[in-house]
């Protein structure tokens, strides 16, 4: 169900508020460049952040922006189950086209623990859902085993973002799994080798800035044209790593702050760009545009 380029898009603040013209300017950019879907609130969204009602704000306005053109997922996984049903609940009454969940973080469940968080959520849902593995953020794995009992278990999970960092993970994943079930990478660096072991898609920070592009690459795999998709693996390359050398997401906000989108604002605990890091960036934004 889920295929494709995918824009984990951030979430503009003016002044420690949403900035909603600029969050709405964003939605329309990325359409106009024929993104697949987005995702709101997730981890560039800052979502451990935004409040609940800060949350649904930024889901709403993504639905009403969109308006069918792209896909919409929300960001609704949490460490309390309860919560994850709850605002789970919540997104799938605005209308939006699936949920990505995040492994229970910081509680480090056991595999068992992780089968019965994710089943209950699907329960409670009728929406589609793309499960998400970080373990280096979530101090915990969703096996292989698990995310296969999921698909037999649950209709409705259809999809995962895997962000292991391990293209051995995909190749298990896509041997286990049936072919309708899809994976997407988690990391944009990764786009093109985890296509290569089965993934379909990318759920993308790079995107924000340069949809088209990343867009391009994903569909150019996907066409067979793999010396395409290599050429622009390696003209993003420099991209993919210097967008983050600070935590995601001030980089890539940082950067559209520089096209005049919206302010750089993140919230405590994350902070502004160091000046040599921002200087660094600069330079390579400007090699890739050619304005260097």
């Amino acid at each position: 169900m889920f295929r494709g380029t995918f824009t984990a898009i951030v979430t503009p603040f003016r002044d420690g508020e949403i900035d909603v013209p600029a969050l709405e300017a964003l939605v329309e950019g990325q359409i106009a460049d024929a993104i697949t879907g987005i995702v709101a609130v997730g981890t560039t969204g800052e979502s451990p952040t935004l409040t609940a009602a800060e949350r649904e704000q930024v889901i709403r306005v993504t639905v009403e922006v969109a308006k069918g053109r792209a896909q919409v997922l929300a960001g609704t996984g949490s460490n309390s189950t309860s919560a994850a049903i709850s605002a789970t609940r919540a997104a799938e009454k605005m209308g939006v086209d699936g949920m990505l969940i995040v492994a229970p973080y910081y509680n480090k469940p056991s595999q068992e623990g992780l089968f019965r968080h994710f089943q209950a959520i699907a329960q409670a849902t009728s929406a589609p859902i793309m499960l998400y593995n970080i373990p280096g953020r979530c101090g915990v794995d969703i096996g292989a085993e698990t995310v296969e009992r999921l698909a037999m278990d649950c209709a409705n999970i259809v999809s995962i973002k895997e962000a292991s960092g391990s293209v051995d993970r995909v190749s298990d994943l896509r041997a286990r799994l049936p072919e309708a079930f899809t994976i997407l990478s988690g990391d944009d660096g990764l786009t093109l080798p985890f296509m290569a072991a089965g993934a379909v898609g990318v759920v993308s920070v790079v995107s924000n800035l340069f949809p088209a592009e990343v867009g391009t690459l994903v569909q150019a795999f996907r066409a067979g044209d793999t010396k395409s998709a290599r050429d622009l693996h390696l003209k993003l390359l420099p991209l993919f790593k210097d967008l983050f050398i600070e935590p995601n997401p001030v980089p890539v906000k940082t950067a559209l702050s520089w096209r005049g989108a919206m302010t750089a604002e993140v919230r405590l605990p994350l902070c502004e760009m160091t000046a040599a890091n921002q200087a660094r960036l600069r330079k390579t934004l400007a090699a890739f545009e050619g304005t260097e």
